[in-house]
């Protein structure tokens, strides 16, 4: 990231700005190193996320290579520098800190690190991270380089902001976590609900077909087909389940692959006609892609659930920097207007909320006996 020096109040904004705009905590953090190591003119710069085990949850470096970072091998134990700026929550500017007494040297293919600042990330009382840059990008001359403590002002002025963005990061994917362990709940209890009375009809068919095998072999077989049906619909609605429940593979795959799987699973397990196109779409946000496949996954379930759908079709195109998701039904529609039913019914408030905490804009279209559309914008990154 680092393209030479950088100073002034312009600088410290763009920094400050970039680390607001991510809300997953390896993205918060990933951005609080490149933005101190440009900001500071550095060659390294790494912050450790500490456990409670003498280790780090997370340890994230910028300046080196995905190769280096490989051939150093495990991640660093609380000790040394790091230890000291853990423990005793103190800022660290080191002319060469090999030559410190805390010193305790490196893995041999770790680069060489001289002249060092390290500061403790704080969440009030809380030290929830350690910072620090090494090798300041400067004429190697006897006591003309090194970091100054207008670095060491400016580098807290990043720890304090970094303390912020860090907590908003953690807050929000507790908050995610939340979120799917309701959704969970809510599946569970559809799962029972649905299933079990089918199982329950299921059960009481088959007793009465027994009943009648041997004085009305006619309604015997009737009753047998009934069988087959409530069996069938007991089977579609836990597919439904299981993929509801089974976690998104957006990491891995990217939102209109796991889009794509997901419409394929549902159009064989239910009646309607489910389709996906992606058009021009590019990559977003993990935030931003997580909730427009929640989106959809709720638009989903309310067309082939609740409306009585022939057809469903999902599309996700770009619109400017952003994109577009569009989920359109042919199924019995309903009054947009009737806010209070519509809430509670179709998880449009749900819906709504995912849509609003990433920033974007959600519509809905439909009529009684006329469909419905629901399409959600958002801004991308």
């Amino acid at each position: 990231m680092s393209q030479g020096p950088r100073s002034g109040l312009a600088a410290v904004s763009s920094a400050l700005l970039a680390m607001s705009r991510h809300l997953e905590v390896r993205d918060v953090l990933k951005t609080i190193v490149a933005s101190a190591r440009e900001l500071l003119d550095a060659q390294y710069a790494a912050l450790g996320v500490p456990d409670d085990h003498g280790g780090f949850a997370q340890f994230v470096v910028d300046g080196v290579s995905d190769a280096q970072w490989k051939a150093i091998g495990p991640l660093p134990r609380q000790h040394g520098i790091l230890a000291a700026m853990l423990h005793e929550a103190t800022p660290e500017r080191l002319a060469d800190v090999r030559k410190d007494p805390r010193f305790e040297g490196w893995p041999s293919a770790h680069p060489d690190l001289i002249d060092f600042l390290g500061l403790p990330i704080r969440d009030g009382d809380e030290v929830i991270g350690a910072l620090f840059l090494a090798n300041k990008n400067c004429p190697r001359q006897e006591g003309s380089c090194g970091f100054t403590e207008e670095d060491e002002e400016l580098l807290g002025i990043l720890a304090q902001h970094a303390a912020i963005a860090l907590t908003n990061a953690r807050l929000y994917e507790r908050s995610r976590e939340l979120t799917i362990a309701e959704e969970r709940s809510r599946l569970a209890h559809e799962l029972h609900d649905a299933v079990s009375q089918k199982l329950f009809s299921l059960r009481l068919t088959a007793q009465a077909a027994a009943a009648l095998v041997d004085r009305d072999p006619t309604r015997a077989k009737d009753e047998m087909q009934q069988v087959a049906t409530l069996a069938a619909e007991a089977t579609d609605e836990l597919r439904a389940a299981v993929v509801e429940l089974r976690p998104a593979a957006l990491d891995e795959d990217g939102l209109t692959a796991t889009l794509r799987t997901h419409v394929q699973v549902l159009d064989r397990a239910h009646t309607a006609r489910v389709t996906f196109a992606a058009r021009s779409f590019r990559a977003l946000p993990a935030a931003q892609e997580e909730a427009m496949l929640r989106v959809a996954q709720e638009a989903l379930h309310n067309a082939l659930r609740h409306s009585g759908a022939a057809h469903v079709d999902v599309t996700v195109d770009r619109r400017g920097g952003g994109a577009v998701l569009r989920v359109t039904d042919d199924g019995s529609g309903f009054d947009p207007q009737s806010i209070r039913r519509a809430g509670r019914h179709l998880g449009l408030v749900s819906m709504r909320d995912r849509t609003s905490g990433v920033g974007g804009t959600l519509t809905v279209e439909s009529a009684p006996g006329k469909g419905t559309t629901i399409e959600m914008e958002v801004p991308g990154g």
